[in-house]
């Protein structure tokens, strides 16, 4: 049975090596495991006398499978026994690489080292066996947790083998062997997720389970406006509230904000209720500072006029201009999204313990080694005096790589001299989250007389992700660009993309699946717009509009392309695989056959993010009341090749939940500066009855080389369910979230 345990890195480095155990880093594999130091911290394996195999897992599980994944590749490659594995979470160290589970990147980043890994290991402990049985390296073999010599039929144990093989030096990169994709045991499988049990018998340990002994707990008043500063506070009535132990408090942030934390005043307490209660008694006053008179009406309008006219140009071919001057139609549309929340179910917490110039932390973080930048420049030490334990996190969408609570949690216990444990309640994780960014979009086509799209315009405005990092930023930077404004797959002559600025008013961050959320809601359903205008059945539009199978070369059009920072040559813009997914979603979904009733619709959308193709066909039903059903929704995924079909299958699942959501009700607003929304009686998410009831997830068999699953599900659901409601009740959806249009 997989056990699960956590060890510093330290700890579990001296446990090994004390057992007689062979260790093999898989950072640069250029040493044998009794090599110096510095190659040490590289660990991803190690396995004991007894035969247990450990597995370093260095990124975060919330949910993806992430912690099985990687370890499932590296046990087929080791031919290690599933059965005799443990995974070992490892604690924030440079020296794994990046740990950011952030991106969809986890499994492209790391799947060719964690194989090197394992197959070097492998290697080392075939040749030890054939040094010890006296036979050539060529004539034995790893076979589930044994090497076995093939003519005579003798074995030996992983265990048995240690010591040898850890004598062995480590094989160059061109001696490695991969097995064949027929011979993976666990890879392509759908293996039971190491946490499963511990999960669902309540023995897993989340960032909200963590305790140390002696802590107190915290929490923390901050200013209602963002970049507000404390004036005074009067604690009297709070220190009366029984169990609170005082209060103490945290500067400010200096700009730029990044990760800092936001200030303010805590209630230390001997229990979380007890601070939240005296917290209440505060009586605190604020210095509001410039923003508190921002209005998101106010500024929404400010987004739309930017967008109207002339804007900074990101993207151009052909000529637009002419095309427009020409054009037998043209049709206009806007489109608008506003802020969101990430409201992960957990909300922030973490525990922390400053002791002899040193940091511990605990923590559901998604980026451990973020944690340790944030911390020692707030607390003026080395980074590597942060000691960053991950636990479980009870959902991220990109909230925890953001660790300004870690921070918080870390200036009290240098403060108070103990451990301390900040606990935000719901009210603060709405309040003073990185929102996800409003967007104001523009878009413009000209069409012949057949309907056919000769010209295409998409103006986006919103307040950057860069504008946290740098205060003077006001444009999007290449990121944020290249998610669905610069990247359209038209066969289009002649299209344009221009960038609008918007200043900032809160902490933007980026969100699960980022500015393809309101890039794809604007282009797929503008498109959808056009398919209606020119009276064509919406799939076969889409595909001729994508036009010819090929790979866009936009650097050969002069156009700036982030590819998720891969080459395009390795991962080109493959109109192919966009086409592919878009017909196996109609097909699966039954497309042809099911035309719109009165009330009843199917809607499509397709899009390309994270380097993974995606459609979604969606069906809604409109009740006699307005009520919006979503009785099905088809996702036909191109993820390249997949390790783990049971996760991915899973988090397009959990895609299709999350990004109906966000258009049906997901919304943030401000007045006077304050986020008007607190809880979930305002800033809903889908319940039951208002989620999908039944999600298809069709994956594309293919070999293209691994690409992301955790966010590309997201962007093309709230197009998909706008246009089905347009063909379910005329209705046109130009603005989320949905609730606030009246279909009936």
């Amino acid at each position: 049975m997989i056990q699960v345990t956590r060890h510093s890195r330290r700890g579990f480095l001296g446990q090994m090596f004390s057992a007689g155990t062979f260790i093999l880093g898989a950072g640069p594999l250029a040493k044998a495991a009794q090599a110096p130091a510095p190659w040490m911290p590289n660990v991803f394996v190690a396995i004991a006398p007894t035969g247990l195999v450990s597995i370093i897992a260095h990124r975060s599980e919330m949910g993806t499978g992430i912690r099985t994944a990687l370890p499932m590749v590296l046990a087929d490659e080791l031919e290690a026994d599933w059965k005799r594995v443990k995974i070992e979470q490892a604690l924030g160290d440079t020296k794994y690489g990046s740990q950011n589970t952030d991106g969809s990147c986890s499994i492209r980043d790391f799947v060719d080292i964690i194989k090197e890994s394992g197959a070097s290991a492998r290697l080392m402990l075939e040749r030890a066996a054939a040094a010890k049985l006296g036979v050539p390296a060529n004539e034995v073999e790893a076979r589930n947790h044994e090497v076995v010599h093939t003519k005579s039929g003798k074995k030996l144990g992983f265990g048995e083998l240690a010591a040898l093989a850890a004598k062995q030096p480590v094989p160059k990169k061109e001696e490695l062997t991969y097995k064949p994709a027929s011979k993976y045991r666990y890879v392509g499988k759908d293996v039971a997720i190491i946490d499963q049990n511990d999960i669902v018998a309540g023995k897993g340990t989340f960032g909200m389970d963590a305790r140390v002994p002696g802590m107190v707990y915290a929490s923390i008043e901050r200013s209602p406006v963002y970049g507000g500063k404390l004036k005074s506070f009067d604690d009297a009535a709070a220190k009366q509230v029984k169990g609170v132990e005082g209060t103490a408090v945290i500067d400010g942030f200096k700009p730029p904000h990044g990760f800092q934390a936001l200030g303010g005043v805590a209630v230390i307490a001997n229990s979380t209720w007890a601070a939240m209660q005296g917290r209440k008694k505060l009586k605190v006053e604020w210095e509001s500072g410039p923003n508190a008179t921002f209005d998101s009406a106010a500024f929404k309008k400010s987004l739309q006029e930017t967008a109207r006219v002339p804007q900074k140009m990101v993207r151009n071919l052909g000529n637009v201009d002419a095309a427009f001057a020409k054009a037998a139609k043209t049709v206009e549309a806007e489109y608008y999204v506003p802020m969101l929340s990430h409201a992960p179910m957990e909300p922030p917490v973490a525990v922390a313990d400053f002791k002899d110039g040193k940091l511990t932390c605990w923590c559901p973080t998604q980026n451990p080694q973020a944690v340790q930048e944030t911390v020692s420049a707030a607390l003026g030490i080395k980074k590597e005096d942060v000691i960053c334990h991950v636990t479980l996190l009870g959902g991220g969408f990109g909230r925890k790589s953001k660790p300004d609570y870690v921070a918080e949690a870390a200036l009290l216990s240098k403060k108070l001299g103990k451990p301390v444990k900040v606990v935000w309640s719901r009210e603060d994780d709405i309040r003073f989250d990185f929102y996800h960014t409003v967007a104001a979009m523009y878009m413009r086509a000209s069409v012949d007389e057949a309907g056919k799209p000769t010209a295409w315009l998409h103006r986006s405005v919103f307040p950057s992700i860069s504008s946290t990092f740098d205060q003077t930023s006001e444009y999007g930077f290449d990121v944020e660009l290249g998610m669905g404004l610069v990247d359209t797959p038209w066969a289009i002559p002649n299209q344009r993309a221009e960038n609008g600025p918007a200043k900032n008013h809160f902490r933007i961050g980026w969100m699960r699946a980022v500015a393809n959320i309101y890039h794809a809601f604007g282009v797929h359903s503008f498109i959808d717009e056009l398919a209606h205008q020119a009276g064509r059945d919406r799939v076969e539009y889409l595909l001729e509009t994508i036009g010819a199978d090929r790979k866009i070369d936009f650097a050969a059009e002069g156009t700036k392309f982030w590819n998720n920072g891969q080459p395009i040559e390795k991962f080109p813009f493959d109109t192919g695989r966009l086409k592919r997914v878009i017909q196996l979603a109609a097909d699966k979904s039954g497309w042809a056959n099911k035309k719109p009733t009165k009330g009843r619709a199917l809607g499509i959308a397709a899009h390309r993010s994270f380097l993974t193709y995606v459609a979604a066909v969606v069906e809604v039903e409109i009740d006699d009341k307005g009520g919006i059903h979503i009785p099905r929704v088809d996702l036909a995924i191109d993820a390249g090749q997949i390790i783990h079909p049971d996760r991915v299958k899973s988090q397009f699942e959990g895609a299709a939940v999350f990004g109906a959501s966000l258009a049906l009700m997901g919304e943030i607003t401000a007045g006077d500066g304050r986020i008007q929304q607190s809880n979930f009686h305002n800033y809903p998410v889908a319940r039951i009855n208002e989620a999908p009831m039944l999600t298809n997830v069709h994956i594309v068999q293919s070999d293209a080389p691994h690409s992301g699953v955790g966010e590309p599900g997201v962007p093309p659901i709230a197009p998909a369910i706008a246009n089905a409601i347009f063909a379910a009740t005329g209705k046109r959806i130009r603005e989320l979230p949905i609730k606030k249009t009246k279909l009936v």
